[in-house]
């Protein structure tokens, strides 16, 4: 259920050769104490790069204001806000820097790092007072931090770094709160009821090829990343491309094959891609085919049955086509195509006409917008409507009917100035808040195109667009023949084989999407994405497998021990393990703010290794005098890492 532009403008591969870099604003406001500590503190990224600690993408696209209580660095960030009034009163400004450490050398000094101490001493240095330099700053932030039972240990470092180590005992009865609450109590909450993302947005009368893979994928994640930060109400808007001149080519070829056009029926109309080319030959060929074309458009427009009732044939042909995607993908989508908006086109004009905003400009009805020197045409010359016309008319819609707060449209990078021109168009109009991060907002999230090994656009080896349809067939069968030839799988029954390839394959081609900055190209390789050994979906189903299994053979009743049983995190793996599971929710809201799924991905993938390579490799389970803890340790970790799943749309899979 995606809003989207008009689908030929939105074409996910719009031909733009350079990639425009979407910055970061990050921005803070309120009194609350929590709000502002954690709210805050996200700017120490770009204010801390030397110091060694984690850097995250300056990719952001949208400044969200999100209330996040069970996430680490908020909660420190509230403990460390308390401590900077206390030692720089004079300095109301100073917002607490905090971020997680990152080995230096292989070796880390603590679990956390506040890094304000080098921004205080240059706002003090040179007035009154007792601190000698950034180190005795460092020193009274410490000694001003509040008793916390999250805190085992500070120590200052360097010029002022003060180096956090968390309680052992805190972090792990954090861990089995979350497996008591669930994982949703660690959800947070942005400050919107009703969004909408547009997303997948692919034209009728065409097939949908790997071009709509990114939108469709990258759309849907966002949409579930809003629904599990509580947003009550989020749209997925299929804005499909089901309206326009093509459209009398086509009935005007589906009349010529059928003279009788009461007897058409949809099976008659058959492979539509082949329909869609037959036609456009016709129409390139032939003067008087292309009469009667317009002339179709013309009547089509005008509502003739005879014309409605042809254009609604092919739109369900098309329609047929999509689900077999959508269904592959787990996708839901609601559709309402640019038909649906012609009629609030004509209002939404002259409404911005009343307002001054339309212009003439060599025949065309134009509006100018700040920045860009080209004027968005409203109303071409011939009298036509265009696809901004069609977006002013879907945009008024859904701020004013559908009441939207929030309304994010997922498209190739190529089609930002078309939406920075749309939005600007309608802060001219006072339709959008002036303040680009106040509510209602729309915000348009770009990204990359899909290569093949040859560094071009992926197509077939006879250059033609790649049916995804196809592709994501083409996945399962490779997943299907890989698995077939494990012992394991001897006694599955098909169905199972069934399910458990088209988890893999179909999740296998999400992942190798998702995981990749989405403002960046990627390559598309099936042997890499269906590799089981590093970042790979199939490498992350094998692990989550394994704590399945390792679960299965304790032989345990995991509800009974999440009530009697207590988590211990002695060894360093088993705290090393709890630490990064505890930073679930800082990781999905550092993604939900820039709105980068890879975020997620990354951790999903780090989480694996630990658990793999550390905790599995150093710590047995079944059978040791530790095994209710680490079997909680265990399920903690399936948990989180099914949750990573879903957010991405991939189905986890229990054994393998």
């Amino acid at each position: 259920m995606v809003c989207s532009v008009v689908v030929a403008h939105r074409a996910i591969f719009s031909g733009a050769s350079t990639l425009h870099t979407e910055h970061n604003k990050l921005y803070n406001h309120g009194n609350d104490l929590l709000k502002v500590a954690t709210r805050r503190f996200s700017l120490s990224v770009a204010k801390t790069q030397q110091s060694p600690v984690t850097k995250t993408q300056s990719t952001s696209t949208a400044v969200i204001e999100i209330d996040n209580p069970a996430s680490v660095k908020r909660q420190l960030a509230q403990l460390f806000d308390l401590s900077l009034r206390a030692t720089v009163p004079d300095e109301p400004d100073v917002v607490p820097l905090v971020d997680a450490c990152a080995a230096k050398g292989g070796v880390k000094f603590g679990d956390y790092q506040c890094n304000n101490a080098m921004g205080i001493w240059s706002k003090i240095k040179g007035k009154q007072t007792e601190f000698r330099g950034p180190p005795a700053i460092g020193q009274a932030i410490v000694n001003n931090l509040p008793p916390s039972e999250m805190i085992d240990s500070c120590s200052v470092a360097g010029p002022g770094f003060v180096n956090v180590v968390l309680s052992k005992r805190w972090l792990a009865q954090s861990l089995q709160r979350m497996l008591i609450d669930g994982i949703d109590a660690w959800a947070p909450r942005l400050p919107v009821k009703r969004a909408m993302i547009d997303f997948s947005s692919p034209n009728i009368a065409k097939e949908m090829h790997v071009g709509h893979l990114r939108s469709t994928i990258i759309g849907d994640t966002v949409a579930r990343m809003l629904e599990f930060s509580r947003v009550e109400c989020v749209i997925r808007r299929n804005h499909v491309g089901d309206w326009g001149t093509q459209f009398g080519m086509l009935i005007a070829y589906l009349f010529e094959k059928f003279p009788n056009p009461n007897d058409v029926s949809v099976a008659d109309i058959g492979d539509l891609q082949a329909f869609y080319k037959a036609s456009k030959v016709r129409f390139d060929s032939d003067p008087e085919f292309k009469l009667r074309a317009q002339q179709a458009v013309v009547r089509l427009q005008s509502g003739e049955a005879m014309y409605h009732k042809a254009w609604k044939q092919i739109c369900d042909v098309s329609r047929a086509e999509f689900d077999k995607v959508y269904q592959r993908l787990g996708v839901q989508l609601e559709e309402k195509g640019e038909s649906f908006y012609n009629p609030y086109i004509p209002g939404v004009l002259e409404k911005l006409d009343n307002l001054g905003l339309v212009e003439e400009s060599d025949g065309a009805q134009v509006i100018f917008v700040e920045g860009v020197n080209i004027p968005l045409i409203v109303v071409k010359r011939d009298g036509g409507y265009n696809y901004f016309t069609t977006d002013l008319a879907s945009l008024w819609y859904r701020l004013n009917e559908e009441k939207l707060e929030w309304i994010v449209y997922v498209t190739d990078i190529g089609q930002q100035q078309h939406f920075d021109m749309l939005f600007k168009a309608y802060r001219r109009a006072g339709w959008l808040p002036k303040d680009e991060n106040a509510y209602p907002k729309c915000t348009h999230i770009g990204f990359g195109l899909v290569l093949g090994d040859d560094g071009k656009r992926f197509r077939s080896r006879s250059s033609e667009v790649v049916r995804l349809v196809d592709l994501l067939d083409e996945a399962k069968r490779r997943c299907k023949t890989a698995i077939l030839e494990r012992d394991t799988a001897k006694d599955w029954s098909e169905e199972e084989i069934e399910k458990t390839t088209e988890a893999i394959g179909y999740g296998a081609v999400k992942y190798a999407d998702l995981k990749i900055n989405r403002l960046t190209n990627y390559t598309f390789n099936f042997d890499q994405m269906l590799n089981d050994k590093g970042n790979t979906a199939v490498y992350l189903q094998y692990a989550h497998a394994r704590i399945c299994s390792i679960i299965r053979k304790s032989g345990k009743d995991v509800e009974e021990i999440k009530r009697s049983g207590k988590v211990v995190l002695d060894h360093e793996d088993e705290r090393a393990l709890g630490l990064h599971l505890l930073q679930f929710p800082e990781v999905f809201e550092e993604a939900c703010t820039n709105l980068l799924p890879n975020l997620l991905c990354e951790y999903l993938y780090n989480l694996a290794e630990i658990f793999s390579k550390k905790f599995y490799s150093n710590c047995q389970v079944v059978g040791s005098p530790e095994e209710t803890s680490r079997l909680l340790l265990c399920e903690a970790t399936a948990t989180v890492m099914r949750k990573c799943f879903y957010l991405l749309g991939i189905v986890p899979v229990y054994k393998l």
